[in-house]
């Protein structure tokens, strides 16, 4: 989508649909903890300025305010318009952010690739151990917060195919980020990881019968699904 296509809600301009990255410099500017949790708020905000950062993550406002300058000088976010200093309010320029950690033009971009990975990859998993960790939800989510880990025999065909399938789901909703009227009442931002990667199999692995069951936990208690 154009970054120059109107947004239906108060005439702002929709973020293009995606961004990879293939600059090292780029990645590297982004692999910092604060900016990739400023990048996240723009998930569910449609604009944000420094003091509302600095008040979500509880950074100081001049801190926040050096970093949303950062992601504006390598293009990940712009202004908004209006407001001045840490009150000006910025937008985001993506949708999403794609980074390959295996299809790098040059060695420099994939170590890159890595380096951000691995930051984005634990700041990943921080995020759902501290909802494991969470004793209680909002009213009417309790019982629909759910954690399943499974296995399947796929092919890379197949395993493509069915993440795809995954994302078309996911979109459905994907207006609702930057439109907030079209949200409906009781409506939270929810995270949602999904991750597949082919797992060696065990030594002497008799060949699928389909007749073994091949989900290795359904856990009940309150968890993301991933």
């Amino acid at each position: 989508m154009s970054s120059e296509e109107a947004g239906a809600a108060g005439g702002r301009t929709r973020p293009e649909a995606e961004r990879s990255l293939t600059d090292p410099k780029v990645m590297r500017a982004i692999a910092h903890p604060v900016r990739i949790a400023l990048l996240e708020l723009f998930e569910v905000m449609p604009t944000l300025t420094a003091t509302q950062a600095s008040e979500a993550l509880g950074e100081s406002p001049a801190n926040c305010a050096f970093h949303l300058r950062t992601l504006a000088k390598y293009g990940f976010i712009r202004e908004a318009g209006g407001g001045k200093g840490r009150e000006r309010p910025w937008t985001a320029a993506q949708r999403s952010i794609n980074v390959s950690t295996t299809g790098q033009p040059d060695p420099q971009a994939r170590q890159a690739a890595h380096a951000l990975s691995e930051v984005w990859i634990e700041r990943s998993l921080q995020r759902i151990q501290r909802a494991l960790a969470a004793d209680t939800w909002p009213d009417g989510w309790e019982s629909v917060v759910v954690a399943r880990n499974s296995v399947r025999f796929m092919t890379p065909e197949e395993t493509a195919q069915a993440s795809a399938e995954i994302g078309e789901i996911l979109d459905r909703y994907a207006d609702r980020l930057h439109n907030p009227e079209s949200r409906p009442a009781g409506a939270l931002p929810v995270q949602v990881s999904y991750t597949a990667y082919p797992d060696a199999p065990p030594p002497g692995l008799p060949a699928d019968d389909g007749t073994a069951t091949d989900d290795l936990d359904d856990l009940d208690h309150p968890e993301e699904e991933y």
